[in-house]
């Protein structure tokens, strides 16, 4: 007999636990529902959202919280919530399908399964009655009943439709294509002919940080020194910082702007989006020397240490939220700001308004003063920000998503890592140390879970996960040179194999002992981060440069043939696997032979010149020890401190002066 209750409580997921007071009667995502939707006869709906999500806190306060929705729902269906950053692997497939239904994606994503889990109709937000041009849920409830029992016939027509166009899309077959420069040239191009020249981002609303495009300009620059595509990346990340999509009191990034200027955020922070903007600022920082990006790490990496740190890991997100409105928090009346002398430029600088600059609020900005200004009126701003965010610290705050995902972790440590050996600052680095140890102490059997909360553990873990966690680990290593992150890199593969890799050679998302979806997918589908795929071929392919695999180098350049195969039609939603590609066409190693690690001019020079494409091993020299660099490539006698940079299967000449390393490692102006 299956109970007739709502089975939320006790779940990991701080989303599920919103909505454990529901009257609806929710399950979780599990093998069990479909035994019920089986025994019972009724179709499934499905309801998959996050807790930072805006309309998905609507439509539970409108429809989820209502008596007579819930009971509409509890007679007619099997009810299953999902929180889509537990399982991203549920959310690709249905919403896949609701693409397949030539319907528009987003959350919270609303579908009707049959009881064997398979898609017939479905949405995303809808009110209690129609309006805003949706109809109904009500309304909504009753039909795709009434089509279930009265016209099975067309219901079962649609799910092989779907199903075949899902499969095709998230499992599909096709012949691998070759590593070819010439292919991430074109998609660089056209990536760069759709960015807004002027604002940055690609050009329209509503505006995303979208950091595999970010990577496709950035990438381009370093191959072929093209400068376009590098003031198109510097432009719109310096928009982007400067803009109302960053906090500019408390730091760290939005998830989106909802309109073309970067000016409106979607007002939730989340951890992935600021560790790429960690990285990329890391980046620009390098290149341009422009304090702006400096300092916008630092507060980032504040806001992080901050308000984002349980138990050593980091929390997933923070609401847009609060008190019931969205961006409350952050917002702010002309009349809220200081009446005092030192305000006056503040106002004018971060676009303080009478009459506000959105809904009659002012959402701090710096878009009319992008640049910076002399450094006593910055000191007097830098005064003024921090009393405006000593009061806004008495506010009701936001809700913040306490579970810890081991994908979006692995992302935070690796930029922690790089930000912290490129600025000298080794707490930085250990703040990534700490989160990674905390992620992979709570391993069971060698496998890593998926998200962690308390005591809670969502097993098995995603191929994202385990690749996510190669990619910390050595830059972990990196930072450091502790030889044990290669060991716990090598393990992470081992596992990898182990539960993804499937009969053809590839990767899929799900473990191999996940029986609770309908299909694997691959993975090569980016989303607000790069794709599992994509996060796979770079941690082989740096392993491998790492450990001088040479058969897990061509191990990983197979996965990514295969892949430049699948999506070559689907390209702008898999950018992610053409920028791990392109990492195979001339993989850079660079071998410091120096006494000392931290202390080296020549390695001190590698610290602070960033480049993603870059594997940097330290040696401690050792006059007339014999190294080899290349597997295969033979053995070299070390005389003296130098520098060894490889590309591909060729090392360049050792140079021995940190001129002679800054023209290898900087090849355009």
């Amino acid at each position: 007999m299956f109970e007739k209750a709502n089975l939320l409580s006790h779940e990991s997921s701080p989303y599920l636990r919103q909505h454990a007071a529901n009257p609806v009667h929710w399950r979780p995502w599990s093998k069990r529902v479909l035994e019920e939707a089986r025994e019972t006869r009724k179709p499934i709906l499905l309801s998959v959202g996050y807790a930072a999500c805006h309309w998905c806190h609507v439509m539970a306060h409108e429809c989820f919280e209502d008596a007579e929705v819930a009971a509409l729902m509890n007679n007619l269906y099997v009810n299953v919530k999902v929180d889509r950053e537990e399982r991203p692997d549920i959310d690709q497939i249905y919403m896949a399908a609701l693409g397949a239904m030539g319907q528009q994606g987003g959350w919270p994503l609303t579908m009707f399964l049959t009881p064997e889990a398979e898609p017939f109709w479905g949405g995303t937000y809808f009110p209690k009655h129609s309006k805003y041009g949706r109809p109904g849920f009500l309304d909504v409830l009753s039909s795709i009943s009434s089509a279930w029992h009265q016209d099975r016939t067309r219901v079962e027509q649609n799910v092989r439709l779907v199903t075949q166009h899902v499969s095709g899309r998230l499992n599909a077959q096709a012949d691998s294509k070759p590593i070819n420069k010439d292919l991430f040239d074109r998609f660089a191009a056209d990536v760069y002919s759709m960015i807004d020249l002027s604002k940055g981002g690609l050009s329209g609303a509503p505006k995303f940080p979208n950091a595999p495009f970010m990577d496709i300009l950035w990438l381009s620059w370093l191959r072929n020194g093209e400068i376009a595509h590098r003031d198109a990346f510097l432009t719109s990340l310096k928009t982007m910082l400067q803009g109302g999509i960053y906090d500019h009191l408390g730091g760290g990034l939005s998830r989106y702007s909802v309109d073309d200027d970067w000016l409106v955020p979607h007002f939730e922070k989340m951890l992935y989006d600021n560790a790429q903007l960690i990285r990329h600022a890391t980046y620009a920082y390098a290149q341009t020397l422009d304090e702006l990006f400096r300092i916008r790490i630092e507060e980032t990496i504040g806001w992080l240490q901050r308000e984002m740190v349980i138990d050593g890991r980091f929390a997933s997100s923070l609401d847009a939220d609060s008190e019931g409105e969205e961006g409350r928090f952050y917002v702010w009346e002309a009349a809220q700001i200081p009446d005092e002398r030192e305000f006056e430029t503040f106002r004018r600088i971060y676009d303080v308004r009478d009459e506000g600059n959105w809904e009659g609020k002012t959402i701090l900005n710096r878009l009319r003063a992008p640049n910076s200004l002399d450094p006593g009126v910055e000191h007097q701003l830098t005064r003024a920000r921090q009393k405006l965010f000593a009061i806004r610290e008495n506010r009701v705050r936001p809700g913040r998503d306490d579970k810890a995902l081991t994908d979006w972790n692995g992302l935070m440590v690796r930029a922690l890592a790089e930000a912290g050996r490129f600025v000298d600052r080794p707490d930085w680095v250990q703040l990534g140390a700490t989160a990674y140890r905390s992620i992979s102490e709570s391993m069971v059997d060698g496998r890593l879970p998926h998200s962690v909360l308390g005591q809670s553990r969502l097993f098995p873990g995603l191929s994202s996960d385990y690749a996510a966690m190669i990619n910390a680990a050595l830059s972990l290593y990196q930072a450091t040179q502790e030889k044990p992150y290669i060991k716990d890199a090598q393990h992470w593969l081992t596992m990898l194999d182990k539960w993804h890799k499937t009969e053809d050679g590839n990767y899929a998302l799900s473990a191999s002992d996940s029986g609770d979806v309908i299909i694997r997918v691959r993975g090569d589908q980016d989303e607000a981060i790069p794709s599992a795929t994509s996060q796979i071929i770079e941690a082989m392919l740096r392993l491998a440069t790492f450990t001088g695999d040479d058969e897990l180098r061509q191990n990983a350049e197979g996965i990514a043939e295969n892949a430049l195969g699948r999506v070559i039609q689907q390209r702008y939603g898999q950018a992610g696997v053409f920028n791990s590609a392109s990492l195979l066409l001339e993989p850079l190693k660079l071998v410091v032979v120096a006494p000392d690690r931290n202390n080296h001019p020549l390695m001190n020079l590698a610290d602070h010149t960033p480049d993603p494409r870059r594997t940097d091993i330290w040696i401690e020299f050792r006059k007339g020890e014999k190294i080899e660099f290349v597997h295969g490539a033979g053995e070299v006698t070390i005389n003296k401190p130098a520098a060894y940079l490889c590309r591909g299967f060729v090392c360049l000449a050792p140079v021995e002066t940190t001129e002679e390393l800054h023209a290898l490692l900087r090849p355009f102006p």
